[in-house]
């Protein structure tokens, strides 16, 4: 006998090791096919499902976006389906036998969808009569909105008007139904299948939602199916589970209708249950009283007309130029899911409520929005910086400091911060006025970059410089802003600005490069602060109060000249500029008062400081107050407050007392 050589012995190591794992394995590798069996299987159990994986990076990231009064719902509560599927599985063979006892209930009406009387459907007769009572009344009173156009579009192609109730059984008569497998609208459709029949969904606009359009592309699906198989029980089943599933079946094994196929254990309860259902809803919908369903308040059907309106326009704003409410405009346009028509697009047909096309055309044009800023809070949670509050909010960290008058970005928990948004209105300007700019109920408005913009064009939009936008946002360099990037806006109307504000602002307008050279403007005689004024500033300045006429030649004869200095676009320089008018005009203020009193002693001139400290009142700092709401407030200069109160800085703490009076 031969010694048992190494490689031998493991050779017959490696068999036991094999032979004692092999149940392990061989349980593993069935879990995994089992797993991916049922995969497969669920794969199949609903047509519309199929694509669901590949619905568009669009359509998904845009919820967050959506209007609130335009949101999906459920199209079907899980306790009803539970309800359903439990009662379902008592009900026995399914089959395609009449029951004479439930034909003589339909004696008296006529049908062109082929009606069958088994135990499924007598389930559901009960069910919708009982259990569901409240379910089905809700659908019938619902019903009688969209049974005109849907019967008209199934007439036209030549289909039974009976396929209106599946509708009814597929959202329950809601344009904003949404299935657990996101199908949407009044007929269900999955985003592949709507694209295939020439649905647009997108992030702005998801016509599955739209009543007219859709029902047009249900009607043509469903024109499809009956044309392959001939058969409205398969073709009803066809338009849940999918034509492929039907047709797989059939050939499997080897029947001829859906009653056949569903004895078999092929497909999946959920699809049975849709040809019975419909068949039921059927019956009672078109007797409703003969089942007890006598105290159904019915809903005025769908009427409206369209009109043709601009790109990005608010559907508040369309509900205000139909002089119409907004509820009833946003009913209309269901398939805008943001509440505003798609800005990619010149313009959009809107539908608006029949008889407001005359008033909403001659409205348009006095239709002016009008932004404002509202407030919330956050209570601030364990592990949030400001960094994570920001990015949370889609803000930047200067605006959120700001509107909190905090100097450091060091949080606490339990800390409450006040997180800005802007809400947009909407107003008729009197008949023949012209939009001069944006008005602003408050100060502060958060203005979201769009691609293409710069700070200029944001300037001009908000009538106010471009270097204030940089001093508000702590902005280093003009040309380094982002698509999305969020600025912080403090707009003021320039019909009440001071005079010295009015001049700043123009300066500041010419400091820009693209307008003006440095060497150009050192040239000139007259101070350069002011001969950048455009004309509707200088119209400002001519119409203001005579001593601020006065104010202003005044401190023109005593202000130094400014030379090469004023080139060099600088917010500190800006400032510096401000503060020296607004002393030179305060001075000069106080020098008329003593002349016109008769005395130019120093002792009469103290005497006339004093008077107008007394004018003074005294304003203590409320919690979320800014140096430009204070201002805006008693309408007075952001400056003259700096320097009434020696403020150097623009953040204020609550509780601090200022010195304030209008100007």
């Amino acid at each position: 006998m031969y010694p048992t050589s190494s490689f031998e012995k493991s050779c017959r190591h490696t068999e036991m090791l094999m032979f004692y794992n092999f149940p392990r394995h061989f349980s593993l590798i069935l879990t995994i096919l089992l797993l991916f069996f049922l995969s497969g299987c669920a794969g199949e159990s609903r047509f519309n499902q199929i694509n669901n994986s590949s619905e568009s990076a669009d359509t998904q990231d845009s919820s967050s976006t959506e209007d609130p009064d335009l949101g999906l719902e459920s199209a079907e509560p899980q306790s009803s389906l539970e309800q359903e599927l439990a009662a379902l599985r008592q009900t026995g063979m399914w089959d395609g036998n009449s029951s004479p006892i439930t034909k003589r209930d339909l004696e008296n009406t006529q049908f062109a969808f082929p009606v069958v009387l088994n135990n499924q459907v007598q389930m559901y007769l009960n069910l919708f009569q009982t259990k569901q009572r409240k379910t089905f009344t809700s659908w019938l009173s619902r019903s009688s909105i969209y049974l005109p156009l849907m019967k008209k579009e199934l007439k036209n192609a030549g289909l039974p008007e009976e396929l209106v109730y599946l509708s009814m059984i597929e959202s329950g008569y809601n344009q904003r139904a949404c299935s657990s497998a996101n199908a949407v609208g009044l007929w269900q459709f999955m985003d592949a299948t709507g694209r295939e029949h020439n649905l647009d969904i997108n992030k702005y606009v998801d016509e599955r939602r739209d009543a007219e359009k859709s029902t047009k592309a249900a009607v043509a699906f469903l024109s499809e199916l009956y044309a392959e198989f001939g058969d409205w029980h398969l073709a009803v089943a066809a338009y849940n589970a999918g034509p492929g599933k039907i047709r797989k079946g059939l050939d499997k094994y080897g029947v001829s209708n859906f009653w056949a196929l569903a004895q078999e254990d092929y497909l999946a309860l959920e699809t049975k249950r849709y040809v019975p259902k419909l068949i039921a809803a059927m019956i009672l919908a078109k007797n409703p009283e003969k089942y007890g369903f006598t105290d159904t308040e019915y809903k005025r059907s769908l009427e409206y007309t369209t009109l043709k309106v601009p790109a990005g326009l608010s559907l508040d704003a369309l509900a205000l130029a139909c002089n119409t409410s907004v509820k009833e405009v946003k009913f209309l346009n269901q398939e805008l899911r943001e509440g505003k028509t798609p800005p990619n697009q010149p313009h959009y047909v809107a539908k608006i409520p029949v008889g407001t096309e005359e008033i909403a055309s001659k409205n348009m044009s006095r239709l002016h929005s009008v932004v404002s800023t509202g407030y919330k809070s956050h209570k601030i949670k364990r592990g949030e910086t400001l960094a994570t509050i920001c990015n949370m909010y889609g803000l930047n960290r200067t605006t959120l400091l700001k509107v909190n008058n905090l100097r450091s970005s060091r949080l606490s928990r339990g800390q409450y911060l006040r997180i800005p948004y802007n809400t947009v209105s909407y107003q008729l300007l009197p008949e023949g006025s012209r939009i001069a700019q944006i008005p602003h109920k408050n100060n502060l408005v958060l203005h979201k970059i769009r691609s293409g913009e710069n700070i200029t064009q944001i300037a001009k939009k908000y009538n106010v410089s471009p270097a204030r936008i940089m001093a508000w946002n702590n902005l280093g360099n003009a040309h380094k802003i982002n698509v999305g990037q969020q600025l912080a806006l403090y707009p003021e109307n320039k019909a009440t600005m001071t005079v010295s504000e009015i001049v700043v602002a123009s300066s500041e307008i010419e400091d820009m490069p693209a307008v003006a050279s440095s060497a150009k403007r050192s040239t000139q005689k007259s101070p350069p602060l002011l001969t950048a004024t455009k004309k509707k500033d200088m119209r400002l300045v001519q119409e203001r109060k005579p001593i601020e006429t006065a104010s202003l030649q005044a401190s023109q004869k005593s202000k130094p000249t400014v030379d090469n200095q004023v080139s060099a676009t600088r917010i500190k320089t800006i400032v510096a500029l401000d503060i020296q008018k607004s002393r030179q005009k305060v001075s000069s203020t106080r020098q008329k008062t003593i002349t016109a009193a008769g005395g130019a002693t120093k002792k009469k001139l103290s005497t006339t400081v004093a008077a107008n400290d007394r004018d003074f009142k005294v304003y203590k700092v409320q919690n979320g107050d800014t140096l430009w709401t204070i201002s805006k407030k008693f309408k007075t200069s952001l400056i003259l407050i700096k320097q009434w109160n020696n403020i150097k800085s623009d953040v204020l703490q609550p509780g601090r007392q200022l010195k304030l009076k209008k100007v």
